[in-house]
């Protein structure tokens, strides 16, 4: 029988909790409760009370040993506004039937044209910057990964750019993750049906997203012949157990998903990592000879993958510094105990990826940019759960592979032709929101190598 311990609280205001220290600085106040109450702690705010979690068996337990008992958390209710009952907001039999369904669309096997597109798309970025270093203009790095990234996820799932619908698709996705992050960082909102400004422009946004989505959706379905993309493969995808297909509400769903997920947090990914090769030159010039050496100035493609190994070192490491998914929001649905700490039914955790990527006890120099921590020789004394910028458990990111992928070709694409360079010398600020954005994004020329 095992002995309860108490969960220890960070001390706050006594209506309000931790309610200002979180809007103020959510990553640092909460590194430095870790370091102060240790790997479990609990925040308070307002009514809210909230059990951090930064030790990696602790995370497994609840991502992995007994995952059943605990579904998405309270933020993920607010994306589902505009995601829907896609994969990354669904629960239960309906995720499990959602989950059998897309996941032959990820397989590698079936990503190897997804490939070719991605590298089409990275050739396009390519172009636009070489226009950018030739006028010697300075630009935010992280709108010209945004649209990269929004361009390979449209032709991967509809086998079609989006130049006509982008900059509707940038502004309404924007609008509707400005709308979830006020949301949730604001515990009393005004109800959906209310016609204030706020909702006014989210119902706006929701709408022009699922006209485009829709579109796609109906004019698939009229095609004899379907293209090789994530939609056709979706509309294709028979369930086993029930031999059903995928509604057009459904693919909606997913298609949105797949939208929001897929390009914001790798957008983010390559934002960071340019900002880290520029703090980086050593680092910076061992990618380039690999780059030499494997490519030699031409298109990467799906067989150079696996050859491009530093350069996935360097995302890796990169992601482990500067996780777009932050943090992990779980719920219990019945008491748990975990090594001895009970656990309420209807408890609100925050798996905290950040402060774990770069916990002393698990990471050596946690704070320093190190890629050879994820070599062949040294990834396997990773402990689990000590990174995990996907998810973990049977929740993993179906996306994983795709993303990685992605993140190698655009790299190898840009990183053979250009440099990004800072000129600003203050340090980037980490903007917490739903995922880890630069605050003001990253102001930087384009140089060639």
């Amino acid at each position: 029988m095992s002995t309860e311990k108490q969960i220890p609280l960070a001390k706050g205001h006594w209506l309000f909790g931790s309610l200002k220290e979180m809007n103020k600085d959510i990553l640092g106040f909460l590194t430095k409760q870790r370091s102060q109450l240790g790997d479990i702690f609990h925040v308070d705010v307002m009514i809210f009370k909230i059990i951090v979690i930064t030790k990696p068996d602790y995370i497994r337990h609840v991502l992995q040993e007994n995952n059943k008992n605990y579904v998405k958390s309270f933020s993920y209710e607010v994306l589902k506004l505009f995601l829907g009952n896609g994969l990354l907001t669904s629960e239960g039999d309906f995720w499990r039937k959602q989950r059998r369904l897309a996941q032959p669309a990820f397989h590698k096997e079936k990503l190897i044209e997804i490939t070719r597109q991605m590298s089409r798309s990275a050739e396009a970025m390519a172009v636009k910057l070489e226009e950018v270093k030739q006028k010697g203009n300075e630009i935010d790095i992280t709108e010209y990964m945004n649209e990269v990234t929004l361009d390979i996820v449209a032709a991967a799932l509809f086998s079609s750019n989006v130049d006509d619908k982008m900059e509707t698709i940038r502004h309404s996705l924007t609008v509707a993750n400005e709308f979830a992050i006020s949301r949730i960082q604001h515990p009393i909102n005004w109800p959906l049906w209310m016609p204030v400004k706020a909702n006014r422009d989210f119902r706006n946004a929701a709408r022009e997203l699922d006209k485009v989505i829709y579109n796609f959706i109906e004019s698939r379905r009229k095609l004899k012949q379907h293209p090789n993309d994530l939609l056709s493969m979706l509309m294709d995808a028979v369930d086993e157990e029930t031999g059903e297909r995928m509604s057009d509400l459904q693919l909606r769903d997913e298609c949105m998903t797949i939208f929001l997920a897929g390009h914001e947090t790798t957008s983010l990914s390559l934002s960071w990592f340019w900002l880290l090769m520029h703090q980086h030159p050593e680092e910076e010039q061992k990618l380039h000879d690999e780059l030499k050496t494997v490519l030699n100035g031409r298109t990467p493609g799906f067989a150079d993958i696996p050859r491009l190994k530093y350069t996935k070192q360097l995302i890796e490491e990169s992601m482990r510094l500067y996780p777009p998914a932050w943090t992990v929001g779980r719920k219990s649905l019945e008491a748990d105990e975990i090594d001895g700490y009970k656990i309420s039914p209807g408890q609100n955790m925050m798996l905290l990826t950040y402060a774990v990527h770069r916990h002393p006890d698990y990471w050596d120099e946690p704070d320093k940019f190190k890629p050879e921590r994820f070599s062949d020789e040294n990834v396997k004394n990773i402990k689990k759960f000590a990174y995990f910028p996907f998810g973990g458990g049977p929740r993993l990111c179906i996306g994983n592979s795709f993303a990685m992928m992605e993140m190698q070709i655009v790299i190898a694409t840009l990183a053979q032709r250009f440099k990004f360079c800072r000129t600003e010398t203050h340090e980037v600020e980490k903007d917490a929101l739903i995922t880890m954005r630069p605050k003001g994004g990253i102001k930087m020329k384009v140089v060639a190598v």
